[in-house]
């Protein structure tokens, strides 16, 4: 996509650490501010008064059950928290699911928990979206899966946008199914309703827990038996747990309450034979300089570049950087790191990618996938560099090579927007689309398929051109109006908040989350499975 030429970085002898200016801190935060009121809002749930009523029914918040859950004082790498915020005519705090691993047992785990405070924990587009986004992580790094269901099924309004397609909600059914046939615990707790195609999630986990007096599983709950046969039964003479565990077998354990569902729970997880964490490839250090200074190196003008060896040296253990071809083809940094310890390699942009970028960042890749080394893309790009030279060059050759590289690279590979994130150098840095397992923006970062000004621009001089194929002028007047609108929506569409909401990324985090989102990511990415790389073509 278009980009405007940049200007290579200094040598790295010659540049000097960065003070960090309070007026670039400031600003960062002013960017925050949106997105914690969002993340906030997620965290609380449903309105004051579905909460209570939940509680009412000795029922734990779908949040306060992945707390007892987990192993205490560790962390929870939530997946998804500002899904669906905005996007619906109505709210959907995080679509209705906390999903996020977590560590049970010493032993991480996927986590999925319906909140029945958000529209009864009914299945939106997004709710259906999130939770196989979820699955698909313990995929591709071996994770169990623990459902912990609390949900009234599928939201009838979108249904079409639920029910039918491949991605829909067949599909969480399917890796249910087969992350069983792979050896990966499915593990599902029944702790409030659990109605129509949402009954094949206990029904098809390798072990169920119900809950008694709050937990029921039917394919038909009591207004749809009475609307097909007439019968009026009650939910838990129709598919309570007595039901469920005395007559159908559909449920293996029956518990008092929430928490002894959560005991049950850890218990049959402690039954599977865990794999010991993974430790790090070396011992973990501090970075060269905190990463809390990191906000403050973070221009308060998308004008102004990023200084991104400063922003690397905040980021890896002791700030060293094993570079390759450290004085060819500057405008993309690559090297071999370590984060907390493990190893990674690492490829971020200084710069627009050129020909001689691309082919550098691609043997970067080979050398990585040869050794089996994990990737880390950090993106800063605003596409690859346009113009007769370098299409007569053959741009568009040198930057497949790149793309078919990232594609095909079977190594764990993580990518994080820290800057701007375009066109095509979003898909050459790893962008949703390749795979990566998993995905995050920092607060000032923004990605589409242009900068607003350049599509603004673009948009303007075609719009002149119709006007002077019917002999009119375009003066600036009538320009600034016209291109205004176009920088708004693309500013609203290029958000994270925008990103977040619709799981193009996994979580928007800050610079000082950064490293230990990191590391979580590369341990569970340890004791995944290994992959065997095959590249396709590379055009010569």
């Amino acid at each position: 996509m278009a980009a405007l030429p940049d200007t290579p970085a200094q040598d790295p002898e010659q540049e000097p650490a960065q003070a960090v200016p309070p007026d670039n801190a400031e600003a960062f935060r002013l960017q925050c501010a949106a997105i914690e009121e969002a993340a906030r809002l997620a965290a609380a749930g449903g309105p004051a008064e579905a909460v209570a009523r939940h509680k009412e029914r000795g029922k734990l918040t779908a949040r306060e059950r992945i707390s007892l859950l987990l192993d205490p004082a560790t962390p929870f790498l939530e997946i998804g928290r500002l899904a669906a915020h905005g996007v619906y005519d109505e709210p959907v705090p995080a679509a209705g699911i906390v999903t996020g691993v977590g560590s049970v047992g010493g032993r991480l785990v996927m986590i999925m928990a319906n909140d029945a405070t958000v529209k009864g924990g009914t299945y939106y587009p997004l709710t259906v979206k999130k939770q196989i986004r979820a699955q698909q992580v313990a995929r591709e790094n071996a994770l169990p899966c623990v459902y912990l269901v609390d949900s009234g099924g599928a939201f009838l309004p979108h249904q079409e946008d639920i029910f039918p397609d491949a991605h829909h909600f067949g599909a969480i059914f399917r890796n249910i199914a087969e992350m069983s046939a792979l050896g990966l615990p499915q593990i599902a707790a029944v702790m409030g309703s659990c109605t129509a195609g949402g009954a094949y999630i206990p029904a098809m986990a390798d072990e169920t827990v119900i809950v008694r007096g709050t937990g029921t599983i039917f394919l038909g709950g009591p207004q749809l038996v009475q609307a097909a046969t007439g019968v009026v039964v009650e939910a838990e003479t129709l598919g309570g747990a007595d039901v469920h565990t005395r007559r159908s077998a559909v449920a293996d354990h029956l518990a008092e309450d929430d928490v002894e569902a959560l005991f049950l729970v850890r218990a049959i997880l402690a039954r599977a034979p865990a794999p010991p964490l993974p430790g790090p490839d070396l011992p973990p250090e501090p970075p060269l300089s905190p990463a809390s200074e990191i906000a403050g190196l973070i221009p308060a003008s998308p004008r102004q570049r990023l200084p991104a060896r400063e922003i690397l040296a905040r980021l890896i253990d002791g700030g060293r950087l094993d570079e390759y071809r450290a004085r060819y083809a500057r405008t993309i940094i690559c090297g071999t790191a370590a984060i907390e310890g493990y190893r990674v390699g690492v490829l971020m942009n200084d710069g627009v990618l050129y020909a001689e970028s691309a082919q550098k960042a691609a043997n970067f890749i080979e050398l990585c996938c040869q050794r089996g080394v994990p990737l880390l893309f950090l993106h800063n790009i605003s596409g690859f560099m346009v113009g007769e030279e370098y299409e007569a060059g053959g741009i568009a050759r040198h930057g497949a090579k790149l793309v078919n590289a990232v594609a095909t690279a079977a190594v764990p590979k993580l990518s994080l927007l820290v800057g701007g994130s375009y066109g095509a150098g979003n898909y050459a840095m790893c962008g949703r689309a390749f795979g990566p397992r998993l995905m995050a923006m920092w607060p000032n970062a923004r990605t589409s398929v242009m900068g607003g000004e350049q599509a603004a621009t673009v948009l303007g001089l075609v719009r002149e051109g119709q006007l002077a194929k019917a002999g009119r002028t375009f003066d600036a007047e009538e320009r600034a109006r016209f291109e205004a609108p176009i920088r708004a929506a693309y500013e609203r569409s290029s958000h994270p908040l925008h990103a977040a909401a619709r799981l193009w990324v996994d979580a928007v985090i800050e610079p000082e989350e950064t490293r230990a989102f990191l590391a979580l990511a590369l341990a569970m990415a340890k004791g995944g499975p290994k992959g065997e790389t095959r590249f396709g073509v590379f055009r010569m």
